[in-house]
């Protein structure tokens, strides 16, 4: 139980931070940026094909735990950023809808048999997949919008939806809950299959 209490509490100061670093940041970007942060910050959350996979990797991560826990959902936001940048620049990246599908696809199924592969496989998994979301966002990027503004709302969005599925896999600390989470990993592997029919129009 003080295992579970623990885990509760960095969840909630995950979230407390990330709120904060919302707030602060809503609250410092220039005139003009606002808007490029806010549509940067709903992006990730306009769609459920970001929405399952960002979720999942908090949801691994507190399925695998320490320091997995941590590292999947540090790992994530980085290489989006990346793959963001190669959008915003126009660098094209084959297959970014089909890499988004099959992200929940992984991640689902890996939650749902409880795969624990070593840690440097984990991270890229999460890496290679999180260039695709990343970059996904970038070439959403509105003309004349804040580019910087922009990409820290999408990063923090992110952010916050690592936070969630942390806090989802605290259920896993009684039995009952860990059926639950293997349920929600096979639920996201089930919706990623029908995002990824259509992305290949199957």
């Amino acid at each position: 139980m003080r295992a579970t209490a623990k885990t509760i509490t960095r969840s909630l100061v995950a979230l407390t931070v990330m709120m904060t670093m919302y707030a602060s940041a809503l609250a410092h970007v220039a005139e003009g940026g606002a808007d490029g942060f806010l549509t940067g910050f709903n992006h990730p959350l306009s769609g459920w094909d970001h929405i399952l996979a960002m979720v999942a990797v908090g949801l691994w991560g507190a399925q695998l735990g320490p320091p997995a826990i941590w590292l999947l959902p540090i790992t994530f936001p980085l290489m989006m950023a990346i793959g963001g940048f190669l959008g915003l620049i126009g660098v094209p990246l084959p297959g970014v809808e089909i890499g988004i599908a099959l992200s929940a696809v992984v991640l689902g199924v890996s939650i749902a048999r409880q795969a624990r592969p070593p840690l440097w496989m984990c991270m890229a998994i999460v890496a290679v997949f999180a260039l695709f979301h990343g970059h996904a966002h970038g070439t959403e990027l509105q003309p004349g919008a804040d580019a910087l503004a922009y990409s820290l709302g999408f990063v923090i969005a992110t952010g916050l939806l690592h936070a969630v599925g942390i806090t989802i896999g605290v259920l896993r600390r009684w039995k009952v809950g860990e059926w639950g989470v293997q349920g929600m990993g096979a639920g996201v592997s089930i919706a990623g299959l029908v995002l990824l029919m259509e992305a290949v129009n199957w």
